[in-house]
Order: C-alpha cells, then structure tokens, then sequence
C-alpha cells in the first residue's frame, strides 16, 4: 500500500470512529476533510487536526466528541491536542500530493505521517480485545471512551411547534387573540421525536471474562445517553445503570466490580433473561426498546426455557440484537444450545469481539446498517 494510500485508510478510520462516538460525520462532509488534508500538509497532526475540525463537526455539541476521539485515535505524541489547539488553523495553499520520500511534505517541510500517527490505532480497531497487551488495552479504553450510542428515533404523543404538519388550534387561536381578531399566520405543529430506550444485557459469566471490560465500558459509554438501562447477567441479574453514571470510566468499572457478585460464573440466560422480563420489562422497561444482548450464547440451563424467554422479549421489544464476541473466530457456526435457541428470536445477530464490531454494533442500535 503506498504512503498515500494508508494515509486515507487511517483517516477513513478515523471519520468511522468519529461517527461511532455520535458526530454527524456525513459523506460529504468525510469528501471536504480528505480534500482538505490533500490541500493542507497531511503529514502534520496539527492541520489533520484543523481539517477535521473544520469540515467534520456540524454543531457545538461536536467539537467535544471530536477531541476525545482525535487524541483516542490518534494518541500521543510530540504534537497533542492542547498544542493544536493553541495553533492557529493553516491557511490552505496548494501542494503537491505524492509518496513524500524522505518524510518531507512537498513544501519541505519534515512532519510525522498522517498514517503512521493512525495506523496503529486502525489496526488495534479491528483486533480481537482477548489478545491485546496491557498497553493495547489501555488505548481501546480510550478509544470506547468516545463511544455514544442512541436508539432509533420514535415519533411520541408530544407535539411540538413546526413550520409544516397540521394546524395547532389552540396556538392559532391565541395569535389571533393577541393580535385583536387581525389575521394572522395558522400556527402548525407536528409529532415530536425521541430516541427509542436502549436495554443492554451484559454476560459477565467465566466465558465472557476477556471481554467483559471492553463491553462495560461500552455500556458506560451508552448510559452516558439518555434512556439507556444496562444489566449484566451470569448466575444473577443485576441493574447496574446507576453504578455506570459516574462520569469517570474507571470510577463507574470500581462501582460496577463491587455491585456485581457473580463475576466470572456460570450462565443461567433463561432463568435470568425470565426474571428480567417479569421484574422490568414486562412493565415498560423493554416494551418499544432495542434491547442488545452480549453474549458468547453458552447456556448451562435449559435452552428450551431461553427459547421460550426470548419469543417473549421479541414480542414486547421493538428490536433485539445479539452480539457475540465468538462470531468472529473462523469456523464459528451458533451451534452452543443457548445460541441455537435464541437466534430465532433475534432481529440481527453481529460480532462483537473488537472496537470495530462494537463501531458497527451502535450503527445496528441506531438503525444506520441492518445485519
């Protein structure tokens, strides 16, 4: 791959990472960034900084996003995030885009490569989180850090002011009124929207231990959202929402440790997956959700009782997906009994073994790709 293809694979990366942690990073906006670094030096941090800054965040509530993810994705280093934000953004000229020899941009100046800074970070998305180091660990920390996910928007009883939908009477009725029976505009309202509650059930039985941190912090970064509730499940069920509300990743995994009794157990899915259902989501809690389970599918109980549980989540839930970390392995058919049982019962079944799965799992939550 030549130097300028592996910048554009990195920053591509970057853009999908972007988007996972909730930015509108549209294809459009994705084309002005590219363009923008070819313009610029794409060999510096500081103007991949700018470029992206500039072309990819649509509002304010963005640009936060984007520097968690920037210094997530793109790590440390001699220039640092608070270094490009205290410099000025360059002012595009143009250059000349080729293999850089020598690692000397085309207006001579020396810089560390856009997809050298990134390549690493890229790669480590697509790695199964079982087989990383200490140190790998520690940068998918940050990486799933800058998650956010949301549920599919729903249209709600509410209504609120709109320039097209039907007439609002009560409003028109009130212009009227002010303005002493003059005429005046009719006053429209439409159906409002909110995202639909998103329930994740987390296995943390003794198959699931390499990826049962990667996968709560995933649902801190999910509770972060509104209407989110997160359970973990192995030999009991425990409600861990209030415990992932700290703000602090590491706080909210020291909560989560001392709440749950039952690390690294067995797995009773059917037994717990009933409780779930007669405790809280029979009486709301799923009804209208997208409930996520994730799960390697190991079972000690009866399938036929998780068959059973899941006909019935799938009847009250607007969506259930299952995310299994083993179904990346090569050769991995849902033969485990629990996985076999519940499958029939689920709406999209998707890996869930790597930054980059649980990327595209929030796209499958929001609605943006079906599996």
């Amino acid at each position: 791959m030549s130097a300028v293809l592996a910048a554009d694979a990195a920053l591509l990366g970057f853009a999908r990472a972007l988007r996972a942690a909730g930015v509108d990073a549209s294809t459009e906006r994705l084309h002005a960034f590219l363009r923008s670094v070819d313009v610029l030096r794409p060999r510096m941090r500081a103007d991949v900084y700018w470029a992206g800054r500039l072309t990819l965040c649509g509002g304010r509530d963005d640009l936060e996003r984007y520097e968690r993810v920037f210094a997530a994705y793109f790590g440390s280093g001699p220039l640092t995030v608070e270094t490009v934000r205290a410099t000025p953004p360059p002012r595009l000229r143009l250059v000349v885009r080729d293999a850089h020899v020598g690692g000397r941009s085309a207006d001579g100046r020396q810089g560390p490569p856009a997809a050298t800074l990134a390549s690493p970070a890229e790669v480590l998305r697509h790695r199964d989180v079982a087989e990383l180091d200490a140190a790998e660990r520690e940068q998918v920390r940050r990486l799933l850090a800058a998650f956010a996910l949301r549920g599919q928007t729903r249209r709600t009883a509410r209504r609120r002011p709109a320039r097209r939908g039907e007439v609002d009477p009560h409003r028109t009725v009130r212009e009227l009124l002010r303005r002493g029976g003059e005429p005046a505009r009719l006053r429209r309202h439409a159906r409002a929207e909110r995202p639909r509650r998103v329930v994740l059930l987390v296995d943390v039985s003794g198959s699931m231990a390499p990826y049962a941190d990667a996968l709560l912090r995933f649902a801190h970064a999910a509770a972060r959202g509104t209407r989110t509730e997160v359970f973990t499940i192995g030999t009991r069920l425990t409600q861990v929402t209030r415990e992932l509300s700290h703000r602090d990743p590491d706080l909210a995994m020291t909560a989560v440790a001392a709440a749950v009794p039952d690390w690294r157990g067995g797995t009773r899915l059917g037994e717990l997956l009933r409780e779930f259902l007669n405790r809280w989501g029979q009486r709301g809690l799923a009804r209208g959700a997208v409930v996520v389970l994730l799960s390697d599918g190991w079972e000690r109980g009866d399938p036929e009782l998780l068959a059973d549980q899941m006909r019935r989540l799938h009847r009250l839930a607007h969506r259930v997906i299952w995310a299994n970390p083993r179904k990346a392995r090569p050769g991995y058919a849902p033969l485990a009994a629990g996985m076999a049982a519940a499958l029939p019962s689920v709406d999209a079944f998707v890996e869930g073994h790597s930054v980059a799965a649980l990327e595209r799992l929030a796209a499958v939550v929001k609605g943006a790709d079906d599996a």
